[in-house]
């Protein structure tokens, strides 16, 4: 049964099972299509920001929990890590669309989110109407280009991605203290997540399975999605790509952030923005900006 958003003024909260995970999403509007995909360590609930004025501006928009988040479902993994590669999170999206009678979707993807965004966009291109992309480099180029204070400032790449269960316990000790100290490090705009929001976070994440889940999405992303991103290496987004990056965050501090989206996409313009690396909630005045002049007319054709 529906329930009304807490967080997201104006939307309703589903649970719809997809292929026997329960995907959790926020909805409301009518007109084109806009699906917003959210990051670690957050939820759907990081697009409360912006996620009414879109539907204010036309379009029907779609915020769910990526599986192993928020208040989906977080499935059992396996060896190589698949439940959790970004190809069958993509998947998930592409069936939560289906599910709503959506053909294709403006796909705006923060973070984790912005990975699921890529993938999706690689393997569905008929679904991906435009690609936003938000504080994010490409999870190959990434890798390859580790060195010292990337390793050192985006620690918990390497962390999470140790052998089970070691991060799950340590992490299990005090949820807390680890997402606050995340959460902290990461948001450069005073008064950004309120303790309320932080509260909500905390709720979800203060889960064991939702904790082994956040730790095998990255392991996927060291290992099955690399081999996927290998496998695709010749191929191109063709959706026209904006990406977004904060001028204070790490992301756009050790990367030529549109330089690397154009060694991926045919199409890429790109912006920094004045703030760190939780875009949805430390700028969302711009961020709207940028998103609609971006979307704007590309819409023939989507349902």
């Amino acid at each position: 049964m529906a329930q009304p958003s807490p967080f997201l003024q104006g939307f309703e909260l589903h649970k719809v099972p997809l292929d026997g995970v329960g995907i959790h999403y926020a909805v409301a509007g009518d007109g084109p299509a806009i699906l917003l995909l959210h990051g670690h360590p957050q939820t759907h609930v990081v697009w409360r920001k912006i996620a009414p004025a879109l539907v204010a501006a036309g379009y029907r928009v779609i915020a769910p929990d990526l599986r192993g988040y928020g208040d989906s479902d977080a499935p059992a993994s396996d060896a190589r890590h698949m439940p959790y590669s970004k190809r069958v999170m993509a998947r998930d999206q592409i069936a939560l669309l289906d599910a709503l009678g959506v053909a294709k979707a403006h796909v705006i993807g923060h973070d984790r989110g912005g990975r699921v965004a890529h993938r999706m966009a690689l393997d569905h291109p008929a679904r991906v109407t435009s690609l936003t992309l938000l504080d994010i480099a490409p999870t190959a180029t990434m890798y390859a280009r580790t060195d010292k204070e990337f390793a050192t400032r985006y620690f918990w790449w390497f962390f999470l991605i140790q052998p089970a269960d070691l991060p799950e316990r340590m992490i299990g000790a005090d949820p807390a203290y680890f997402l606050r100290r995340h959460i902290n490090g990461q948001v450069k705009t005073s008064g950004a997540v309120s303790e309320t929001v932080f509260a909500e976070y905390l709720r979800c994440y203060d889960d064991p399975a939702t904790i082994h889940a956040i730790c095998e999405d990255y392991r996927a992303a060291a290992s099955i999605d690399l081999d996927h991103d290998a496998a695709d290496a010749t191929h191109t987004v063709m959706a026209p790509v904006l990406a977004l990056w904060g001028r204070d965050g790490v992301v756009g501090q050790l990367y030529d952030v549109v330089a690397t989206w154009q060694e991926k996409a045919r199409d890429v313009r790109g912006l920094a923005l004045p703030c760190g690396h939780a875009i949805p909630e430390e700028c969302p005045e711009i961020l709207l900006e940028q998103v609609l002049s971006h979307i704007a007319g590309l819409d023939a054709g989507a349902a």
